[in-house]
């Protein structure tokens, strides 16, 4: 006996999910297009795949795993060119200050930007950041550290 999807049941994930997965995938791709298609295919291996989850928090971990995994084979492709800079329009709701910090986060390398948006944007612990990206935890820690210390070096300059 499979579990069918409803659409009802699709619309309601995606509408519960869909800036989180939009702004982790931004942090990788960053680019607008590249981020709202990989959102989108994102969504499309959920609708196929039709997995059971334990419960919310298992959902949205798998939807996260998903999406980390498409903006890696992205990056990855071929048809990958150069990135395009934030626009401030991406991030209208955030003061100056607030949008200095968000653009030295973009600038990161890609292992301390990630953990660092988790930590701090989307209020992650280091143990489900580690469970969501499949590294030990004090892996995570180190990245942290060192994406703070970087940040620091940069807003001091």
């Amino acid at each position: 006996m499979e579990f069918e999807l409803s659409t009802q049941q699709l619309t309601k994930t995606y509408n519960q999910y869909k800036d989180l997965l939009y702004r982790i995938a931004f942090t990788y791709v960053k680019n607008e297009a590249d981020a709202e298609d990989i959102l989108q295919e994102t969504f499309l291996r959920y609708f196929k795949k039709n997995p059971v989850f334990d419960n919310d928090e298992h959902e949205k971990r798998w939807l996260i795993r998903v999406s980390i995994n498409l903006c890696k084979n992205h990056l990855l492709s071929f048809w990958q060119r150069n990135r395009c800079e934030i626009t401030e329009q991406s991030y209208m709701d955030f003061n100056e200050e607030e949008f200095t910090l968000l653009q030295e986060t973009m600038e990161l390398p890609a292992k301390q930007r990630v953990i660092i948006y988790l930590y701090y944007y989307e209020g992650y612990s280091c143990k489900e950041i580690a469970e969501i990206i499949k590294i030990s935890e004090s892996a995570v820690k180190m990245r942290l550290k060192k994406g703070r210390d970087i940040l620091r070096k940069r807003l001091e300059a």
